[in-house]
């Protein structure tokens, strides 16, 4: 076992708005999901990091480390996943969950979908909120998961099962009511390591970043999307950008809903609700209810 980590250091380097290397990073994150970590240690290392801004080097450590503290989920074949990074200050007040109905679409079409989610946190509700309320269990362990994705195609990876070391970050980021790192981290940080992936991102300074550190992860295919308006989606409002990832090659574009036969749509008309509001979109959408809902998904 390696010597503790020296959180006066790390902190230091961060607040003098210098980067960690890759190891550094790695460092502590692992040192947060072990449990050896402060709260006062998280917080400032989450708001320094913030602050700075992180780079592709203290990403690809951070999610490293994640992922080697994960429960693995073992998958026999390629599969997909839809998730966003949340934090859109719209989704405060009436979200509709687009990338759990988008993936029920998905796996209704031929794909395996593994997906990667949780309870709500900001939003009025959660991926894993709207699949309770469809009736799913969502806490189900590896083996269940697999089973799913096996059976139906589409298994519902609950972001707290296979991250247990994530609870001793949590009460911080509760505390703090701030976008942190653990935002973009999350979507990228399915165990079951998708080769592809639609990841929908609040902030549009850090689409491209996630593509490259997505890239860096061993993502074959991926869509990093961010609306015009503001939604972590492709958006039916508005124009939306999307930084593809295509076998190593990464490029970026705009579209609009008409491109795609969509006409476009006031914000009012694609909010949602609380876990029973949007499971009933949900089952509008996949018995065929045509709308706006539909549209966007």
């Amino acid at each position: 076992m390696g010597a503790p980590l020296d959180w006066a250091e790390v902190l230091e380097k961060l607040i003098a708005g210098d980067d960690l290397t890759q190891t550094e990073a790695a460092a502590a994150m692992a040192s947060i999901m072990a449990g050896d970590a402060t709260p006062a240690q998280i917080s400032g290392f989450l708001v320094a990091l913030r602050t700075k801004g992180a780079s592709h080097e203290e990403l690809c450590g951070l999610l490293a480390a994640m992922l080697d503290a994960a429960e693995p989920l073992p998958v026999d074949g390629p599969v997909i996943d839809t998730c966003g990074t949340g934090g859109s200050p719209q989704r405060r007040i009436a979200a509709f969950n687009v990338s759990t109905a988008a993936a029920l679409v998905a796996a209704g079409g031929g794909a395996r979908v593994c997906k990667h989610g949780n309870r709500k946190a900001t939003a009025t509700s959660g991926s894993a909120d709207t699949l309770e309320a469809l009736g799913v269990v969502v806490d189900l362990g590896p083996a269940g998961v697999v089973r799913c994705i096996e059976e139906s195609g589409m298994g519902f990876c609950f972001a707290p099962h296979f991250h247990p070391g994530m609870r001793h970050a949590g009460p911080v980021r509760r505390e703090l009511r701030i976008r942190t790192v653990f935002n973009f981290l999350g979507p990228m940080a399915n165990p079951a390591r998708p080769r592809g992936q639609v990841v929908g991102v609040s902030d549009p300074s850090m689409a491209s970043e996630l593509a490259h550190v997505l890239r860096s992860n061993g993502a074959h295919r991926a869509m990093v999307v961010f609306g015009h308006d503001g939604l972590d989606e492709l958006t039916t409002t508005t124009a939306s950008t999307v930084v593809e990832l295509n076998e190593g090659e990464i490029r970026s574009y705009d579209i609009q809903p008409a491109a795609l036969g969509l006409k476009p749509v006031d914000r009012q008309d694609i909010l949602g609700g609380d876990a029973q509001v949007n499971a009933a979109l949900v089952r509008g959408i996949v018995e065929g209810e045509a709308g706006a809902h539909r549209d966007i998904v």
